[in-house]
């Protein structure tokens, strides 16, 4: 039933599609047709001192302003993860900015960090029903320059703590001019102490630890990976994301839209991302815990992530190539 009412999405430009599909869903939700706002049964983990019900999520970018909690909700996720928010609300890229390539079960994106600030994204969380784990990924404003970005990820962080289970940093997006340079050395370790220090800060004030991990690209050198991990644990960060988006076109050459600019996300990306895991459980073993994402489409692309040293996985692109049927396949395959 999904793939065919793919084919019909499909003919849409990708971005309609996109709020199509999600507008849909959560129709079907208030009207009752869909299931309950429920996880699947399955492997339970215990990551970050949170008791996850599954270890497959939602990546961020699906539901970048917290929208559709509640209708991604009855899908069956272990944990969802809304944003990325920024602190000021800003329009994204011109369209056309997202992108299919079929023949690859890959997308390109430049969206830009699109969303309506994070004042609206908290109205939205408040509003909803779910009780299971969610996360919320933050990012800097386009216009706010590199050398200013901590204030922006300190405000996103004080705004949006009360309300997650725990906190992303995005570092790691192609499509927010320099936002990648923090990644790296000085920079990373000048913006993660002080983030660590808002964190403490907001847990002593709250009463209540807010777990933070940082999201960073597939396109790493080892040099890089070994130099991000021993920041990750200087600074006493709570977790790793890898990965995001790639801007390498080496798989996808001769496509149509394989020129775009963009982070390039699929099945393109299956192999590069659990490489860069296991490259980075090498430095962290298990003092930091790994979410493994990037071109899960089958079930056994989730179990080697895991395999690969991640305690977790997410999926985004894969979900829209084989609809909710694989949000099951992962669950089983990592029982």
């Amino acid at each position: 039933m999904y793939r065919l009412i793919r084919e019909l999405l499909f003919l849409l430009p990708a971005e309609t599609s996109h709020h199509l599909t999600l507008n849909s869903l959560k129709r079907a939700t208030t009207w009752g047709l869909t299931g309950k706002s429920e996880a699947m049964m399955g492997r339970q983990v215990q990551v970050m001192g949170l008791n996850f019900p599954n270890p497959v999520g939602l990546a961020a970018g699906l539901d970048k302003n917290g929208d559709y909690i509640d209708a991604l909700a009855t899908l069956g996720f272990g944990f969802i993860e809304i944003g990325t928010i920024t602190p000021r609300a800003q329009p994204g890229n011109p369209k056309p900015r997202l992108f299919r390539l079929k023949e690859a079960e890959a997308i390109i994106n430049r969206m830009g960090f699109n969303n309506e600030g994070v004042d609206y994204l908290i109205q939205q969380v408040k509003q909803k029903t779910y009780t299971g784990i969610l996360g919320i990924n933050i990012g800097k404003n386009f216009d706010t320059p590199v050398e200013n970005a901590l204030e922006d990820y300190q405000k996103a962080m004080q705004a949006v703590y009360p309300y997650a289970d725990y906190i992303t940093v995005n570092i790691s997006s192609p499509n927010t001019p320099g936002l990648r340079t923090l990644q790296y050395g000085a920079e990373l370790k000048q913006l993660l102490a002080p983030l660590k220090q808002t964190q403490l800060q907001l847990a002593d004030e709250s009463g209540r630890y807010v777990p933070v991990v940082v999201k960073v690209a597939p396109d790493l050198e080892k040099a890089d990976i070994e130099g991000i991990a021993e920041v990750l644990l200087s600074t006493q960060m709570d977790g790793l994301i890898a990965t995001n988006t790639t801007l390498d076109r080496s798989k996808i050459q001769g496509l149509h839209y394989a020129d775009e600019k963009g982070g390039l996300s699929g099945k393109p990306l299956t192999e590069r991302s659990t490489e860069v895991i296991a490259e980075f459980y090498q430095h962290l073993k298990d003092e930091l815990p790994i979410i493994g994402v990037g071109g899960i489409s089958t079930g056994a692309d989730a179990k080697a992530k895991l395999d690969a040293g991640a305690k977790l996985v997410q999926v985004y692109s894969g979900l829209i190539y084989q609809g909710p049927p694989l949000i099951k396949a992962c669950i089983d395959a990592t029982r």
